[in-house]
């Protein structure tokens, strides 16, 4: 019998008499077409055989496995190897090549490849051959992207390593910083709180001649011109004081009175002007002692006048000057009421006085404070002895009197 296979073959009783081979249908194979030819594979479902159509250009072989997986060549994938596989383009009559992304991508465009697609580590561009902004390429390790040490506050954020150099250096610094890394104040600026500030002083300092302009720690002006002075060159110097437009410091004039000369002095904030009388002035301070505290000037033969002092050093003259008075009042307190003190103890002392006459004795006493003093008890009965400590005792026809 030829038994032929019913699914594969023509007719399951028609077979070659000599060989016994079965006719059988495209993509069967076998004796009795009991198999799949070579490029098909058996669908397990249908129990049939289908073509593998790998693809002649992607696949190694026509053959294929029982779920109709090609074997695919380097860099094709798919199930027929009819396409690039990831890292892969340009599906050509003989491979895929592969991507060219510096190894920062494993995607390409599949038919040009020209564009990679999500580089990483920090690269961009057509080929992953770029750093993104912020970041800088270092020769260690060869292509790697590092993130710029250019702060967006003070700087556009990149950065870039120049020729010759190892250490890369922010592209442009804005307003107020400079440096490599752009971390430190511009001339013309200060630090506070870790951000450059422009330095205020009023338009009373020249940059050719202090190019910091002001203090880079603090703020504080440097070379203020124009006889100003303080933090900001906001105040005129000792001496000098605004004009009536408050513009410009210009130099005081002092012009003394018949009665009294007044003094203008200056203080960080206000103003004071303090007039003395040149009578008191005489009568209390010598000419040596005015001149120690106000300096005199003279000029172009003009009448000496008193310099202008400030209002801290005029205050401290003052003070010194009321302490001395003080201290020199309780002194002279203190040395009258010791002085009434030893008068009265003098004047408060008893003194007695004993009379001796040739018939009697008579005793009196006397006290400035106290005229009326009882005596009595000075005066004791006892007999006429001398005692051992040396009293006398005297004796009279009537009474007994000791002293």
């Amino acid at each position: 019998l030829c038994n032929c296979s019913t699914v594969g073959s023509i007719g399951a009783a028609e077979c070659n008499a000599t060989t016994g081979q079965c006719p059988c249908l495209e993509g069967y194979a076998g004796l009795r077409c009991e198999s799949c030819a070579e490029g098909f594979y058996l669908e397990q479902r249908s129990q049939r055989c289908h073509p593998c159509d790998c693809s002649p250009t992607g696949s190694s072989s026509s053959q294929c496995d029982d779920s109709g997986q090609c074997q695919c060549k380097v860099g094709v994938t798919d199930l027929k190897c009819d396409r690039c596989r990831d890292g892969f383009y340009w599906f050509n009559a003989t491979t895929c090549e592969p991507c060219q992304c510096n190894n920062h991508s494993t995607t390409c465009d599949s038919f040009t490849g020209n564009f990679c697609l999500d580089c990483q580590e920090n690269t961009k561009g057509n080929h992953c051959e770029l750093c993104k902004d912020g970041f800088y390429r270092s020769a260690h390790p060869a292509h790697a992207c590092h993130r710029c040490p250019c702060s967006t506050v003070a700087s556009t954020g990149t950065c870039r390593i120049p020729l010759g150099e190892a250490a890369p250096r922010c592209d442009k610094c804005k307003t107020g910083y400079t440096g490599p890394n752009c971390n430190q104040c511009d001339n013309g600026y200060y630090n506070s709180d870790s951000i450059c500030v422009r330095c205020e002083c009023n338009g009373n300092v020249d940059p050719a001649r202090s190019p910091s302009v002001c203090k880079p720690d603090s703020g504080e002006c440097i070379g203020c011109l124009y006889h100003t002075a303080g933090f900001h060159c906001e105040e005129c110097e000792d001496g000098y004081t605004r004009d009536p437009e408050g513009a410009n410091c210009t130099r005081k004039e002092t012009t003394p009175g018949p009665d009294t000369r007044e003094f203008t002095t200056s203080a960080p904030n206000a103003t004071t002007a303090t007039s003395f009388s040149t009578a008191v002035i005489n009568s209390t301070l010598t000419p040596t002692t005015i001149q120690t505290i106000f300096p005199m000037s003279s000029s172009d033969n003009s009448t000496s006048a008193f310099a202008d002092v400030s209002w801290t050093q005029f205050n401290i003259i003052i003070l010194t000057v009321i302490i001395i008075v003080v201290v020199l009042l309780m002194g002279f307190v203190g040395a009258v009421y010791t002085y009434r003190e030893y008068q009265n103890r003098k004047l408060n002392a008893p003194f007695w006085t004993i009379e001796l006459k040739e018939d009697n004795i008579s005793f009196s006493s006397y006290h400035d404070s106290i005229p009326n003093a009882d005596v009595s008890g000075l005066l004791e009965d006892d007999g006429n002895e001398v005692a051992p400590n040396g009293q006398l005792t005297l004796t009279t026809p009537m009474h007994n009197y000791k002293a």
